[in-house]
């Protein structure tokens, strides 16, 4: 079951994956409420977040989510008034790269070193969200819009990776952990 779950994931790929910078539209609350949802790379990635927080435990539940949160919108900040910041598409497909291997190997850091490594790829996000805005448009809106989204998102998967617990099935979490590794490795080689 979960290798065909896995096998029918990696086929739909290619219709739903995207880069970030310049797609979609950009204007108003809900255009960020929906926009983490246009694209397989945001999905995948925001899920992550909370799938590896709740398989961590404790306090990486709540605080490694938080941070994501937290520097995306610094990263948005910086996104929107146009300051430089290199390798964004880089950083957003290593962070599912190793969002997906850390998941899959169900490694352990502690919070304080997630939370960093949370918030490095977080900033690669936020960047590609505040990007997107165009300069004629107030982006207040759109960014809580955005940050709102993304927390739906981690709420999904901690609530999933805590569901897949409470049923004994926390193994499963592992074959998601290799399907956002696919996810990375088909948009790094998309690139």
């Amino acid at each position: 079951m979960e290798r065909t779950l896995f096998a029918l994931f990696t086929l739909a790929l290619p219709s739903f994956a995207h880069a970030h910078i310049g797609a979609g539209e950009a204007s108003g609350w809900m255009h960020g409420l929906s926009h983490p949802f246009s694209g397989l790379d945001h999905v995948c990635a925001m899920i992550a977040v909370g799938l590896w927080a709740a398989q961590m435990g404790g306090r990486a539940v709540w605080r490694v989510p938080l941070a994501f949160v937290s520097v995306m919108m610094l990263g948005g900040l910086l996104g929107m008034t146009a300051i430089p910041v290199p390798f964004i598409e880089a950083g957003i497909i290593m962070s599912l790269l190793v969002l997906g291997v850390l998941i899959a190997a169900a490694v352990r850091l502690p919070v304080l070193v997630s939370s960093a490594m949370i918030g490095v790829f977080a900033l690669f996000h936020g960047y590609a969200h505040g990007a997107e805005i165009p300069q004629h448009v107030e982006g207040i809106d759109y960014a809580a819009g955005f940050m709102l989204a993304t927390a739906l998102l981690h709420a999904s998967g901690i609530g999933m990776a805590l569901f897949l617990k409470q049923l004994g099935r926390a193994k499963l979490l592992r074959v998601a952990g290799g399907a956002v590794v696919s996810c990375g490795l088909y948009l790094w080689f998309a690139a």
